[in-house]
């Protein structure tokens, strides 16, 4: 499995689990308390997250608000411009926001008027996206095969792009779903 940008989620994802062996990770800030029964620390407690599970998850949020920008808004959530991103829990089968109570696993959906994407846990980071501004947004480095669904309002296409800027390809005119390989594609304009 090629990933595209291992350097930063390595680097991150490393420091962490040091400062983690060593007993040097950070105090909790107000939107991640220390408590176990409260924030998202109870969120991956539902979900059935080991400590080290956790802990993992949180570094990469901690990489992608970094990296996009935005705010973190539930244990595996995070607001981006133009709409947001969930990052799957390990041992999850889908990038599920943990803030919803269910333990069962829900399949993705794309609201209407956005563009969304997702990659397969299997195989793939299993990470999401869901976009409902115009813009221009890099992705939250998808990797492996997954699905899209264009629930845009009617005849609106969505279009994905390279690296380098090009259009790799685009969504044909809403309402449209389907498969991609996420690994190549950097960037989404939904509109």
């Amino acid at each position: 499995m090629a990933v595209r940008k291992p350097t930063a989620l390595l680097i991150a994802a490393t420091t962490f689990a040091a400062a983690s062996v060593l007993g040097l990770t950070g105090a909790a800030t107000a939107d991640t308390p220390a408590g176990p029964s409260t924030g998202f620390a109870a969120q991956t407690q539902r979900a059935g997250l080991t400590a080290a599970q956790a802990d993992r998850l949180q570094a990469q949020v901690d990489t992608y608000v970094a990296e996009l920008g935005g705010k973190q808004v539930s244990a595996n959530k995070i607001l981006v411009p133009g709409g947001s991103m969930v990052v799957r829990a390990p041992g999850q089968p889908y990038a599920r926001d943990l803030a919803d109570r269910s333990k069962a696993p829900v399949k993705p959906v794309c609201d209407y008027g956005h563009l969304c994407g997702w990659a397969n846990g299997s195989g793939g980071n299993g990470n999401g996206f869901d976009y409902y501004h115009c813009g221009y947004y890099q992705l939250p480095n998808l990797v492996g095969n997954g699905t899209w669904g264009n629930n845009q309002t009617p005849g609106t296409i969505g279009r994905f792009y390279n690296k380098d800027g090009s259009e790799r390809w685009n969504t044909g005119p809403a309402y449209s779903s389907g498969t991609a390989n996420w690994t190549p594609v950097w960037y989404a304009r939904p509109c």
